[in-house]
């Protein structure tokens, strides 16, 4: 049997955990516990480098007769913790799981605040932009942080993008001597050097406290509905991606927690905010800005975050971070040149729509010259519409071409949540 105890986060071991820790034979942890546990002298000693070595030293032992391994982790060991790595290697039935505090509830009840409603999301280890995005669409956000993925490197990323959050950095979190709980700027976060950090909070103040009771923990529930109707938003003239072609749009952009998606010449934004009530980051490029001033407002009506930037694409694009994905609405004879730009940058989709047939093998070319495959169809749609005598005719829509282009499978580095 392979003991694992949470600690690290304030709590003394207990009289159990203390008594299997006295009886180990080999005690496997990184530096700082292994520092502050009660190893007994006979023991081996295991500090925590690279999991594969240490896993084989595991293994080794545990063929040894009376052998007794402990491992020793921080806060709760099976939240983004060293239990899924002996699960797999040594199977559940071989782990005795004694978990402490976790991290994450311990650095939110320093500041009074719930987490059930916090989105969670590690750093250590994984690519950075995850969590960059996440932070930027959650209004209440914890960073499991990790060597180049700490405090610095996240304000860094936050500091022109995120003005809004506020950082809440936990260093050595129940360590009498040692613990800090730091309110700062993305921008003041960058400007520091940090030692061990256990977590960070992301946090738009203003909604940090859910007036709502929740039933179901974690990030806020996907829409009950999409394709939203145009009298949703706010628009001018018609001016806005009309509900059906905005349902396929959708199903093709894919969004979700832990994406950055481009809505280009976003108009009111619809796109834009759609892709937000799915858990995306998300930034509208209009050139308008009377426009601008709409998808703010249509973002705010439907309580989202939208980074609305004015300017023309593909000039102001360059400042914007890389997408997941990239829907593109409207665009004249530049269109082409604007695909390409996104297409050089989209990890994963690009979307076009078009009203013009002439400029769709332009688009075409542009998507597959990036190594996109692409496809399309032209949608036609008739609507219900009312005549006088209690009668309903069909109203056509005008005719709107959809196309979008994929990275090959085999290219797409998968940086969401899973």
């Amino acid at each position: 049997m392979i003991t694992v105890i949470g600690t690290g986060t304030g709590a003394p071991l207990s009289v159990r955990d203390g008594a299997a820790l006295a009886a180990a034979t080999l005690v496997v942890g990184a530096r700082r516990h292994l520092a502050s546990a009660d190893v007994p002298a006979a023991a081996q000693e295991l500090t925590l480098g690279p999991l594969a070595p240490a896993l084989d030293v595991i293994e080794k032992e545990r063929t040894r007769g009376g052998a007794r391994v402990v491992v020793l982790a921080s806060g709760d060991p099976g939240f983004f913790g060293i239990v899924r790595a002996l699960a797999e290697r040594f199977g559940a039935d071989a782990l005795d799981v004694r978990p402490g505090a976790p991290s994450v509830a311990v650095a939110f009840a320093r500041i009074g605040l719930p987490w059930d409603d916090a989105v969670v999301v590690s750093a250590h280890g994984r690519d950075l932009r995850t969590a960059v995005n996440v932070c930027r669409a959650h209004p209440k956000t914890a960073v499991l942080t990790g060597p180049g993925s700490g405090p610095a490197e996240l304000g860094a990323e936050l500091a022109y993008r995120a003005t809004e959050r506020t950082l809440v950095v936990a260093t050595a979190l129940g360590d009498p001597e040692h613990e800090r709980i730091e309110r700062m700027t993305p921008a003041e976060a960058a400007a520091r050097e940090w030692d061990a950090v256990s977590v960070v909070l992301c946090l738009d103040e203003r909604r940090a406290l859910s007036p709502a009771q929740r039933t179901v923990a974690g990030p806020r529930l996907s829409p009950s509905r999409w394709a939203l109707d145009e009298g949703e938003f706010e628009h001018r003239d018609s001016m806005i991606t009309k509900f059906e072609v905005r349902a396929l749009a959708l199903a093709r952009l894919g969004p979700r927690t832990g994406d950055l998606v481009w809505d280009i010449g976003a108009g009111s934004g619809s796109v834009a905010v759609e892709c937000a009530r799915f858990g995306a980051a998300v930034v509208a490029v209009e050139k308008t800005p009377d426009g601008v001033e709409r998808i703010r407002a249509n973002a705010a009506a439907h309580g989202v975050d939208v980074q609305a930037v004015h300017g023309a694409a593909p000039t102001v694009l360059s400042h914007l971070a890389d997408p997941d994905a990239v829907f593109i609405g409207g665009g004249g004879a530049e269109l082409p040149a604007i695909v390409a730009a996104c297409a050089r940058r989209a990890r994963r989709t690009v979307v076009v729509a078009l009203a013009a047939l002439d400029r769709v093998p332009s688009v075409r070319s542009a998507l597959g010259a990036a190594g996109f495959a692409s496809d399309g169809v032209l949608l036609h749609s008739s609507r219900l519409a009312p005549l006088p005598g209690d009668v309903t005719r069909l109203a056509a829509a005008n005719p709107v071409f959809l196309l979008w282009g994929d990275r090959p499978a085999d290219s797409v580095n998968e940086g969401a949540i899973q």
